[in-house]
Formats: C-alpha cells, sequence, structure tokens
C-alpha cells in the first residue's frame, strides 16, 4: 500500500510542479507589484496569470489545483505512518 502511495504522490508531484510553481511566483509577484510598488497593469496582468484566466481557464484552474493539493497531502501523509496500526503490546 505505501508503494502504491509514493508511486501516486511523485505522479502528482511531477503533474503539479509547474502549475504550483506557477501559482507560487504570480501570487507573490502580484503582491510585490501592486501592493509594494503601485503597479496596477502587471499586478492584473499577473493576477490573470496567476488564475490561469489569460487561457480562459479561471474557473477551473483553482479547482484543479486545488485537488492536485489535495492528493499530495492525502498521499503524502499516509506514507509518515501517522494512521498505521500499532501492533499492540503485552506487558
Amino acid at each position: 500500500m505505501n508503494r502504491m502511495f509514493r508511486k501516486y504522490h511523485r505522479q502528482i508531484a511531477i503533474a503539479l510542479c509547474i502549475p504550483l510553481f506557477l501559482t507560487v511566483l504570480t501570487g507573490m509577484g502580484y503582491t510585490i507589484a501592486d501592493e509594494w510598488f503601485h503597479q496596477g497593469e502587471l499586478g492584473e496582468f499577473l493576477l490573470r496569470i496567476h488564475t490561469f484566466e489569460i487561457l480562459r481557464l479561471g474557473k477551473i484552474y483553482p479547482i484543479l489545483n486545488g485537488l492536485g493539493l489535495l492528493g499530495l497531502l492525502i498521499t503524502g501523509i499516509s506514507m509518515t505512518g501517522l494512521f498505521r496500526k500499532r501492533p499492540e503490546q503485552n506487558n
């Protein structure tokens, strides 16, 4: 079971690497451009990339990112062994 979760975790991580990296960079870039340097146009452009509205995927992209992150969390937590049954020790 653990091997299966590692396989899924690896596949999900590879598939989400670029979208999550893009989301993080544009989110930080938006804050820096808009809030710190008051560059509204650049901020709006970064926000359109951030939500993938630039490719008209603004309604589905956040859901796909969220589902991917949930998959990574579930497979990652399951690999930690936190929820495994421990053998009972007889004293």
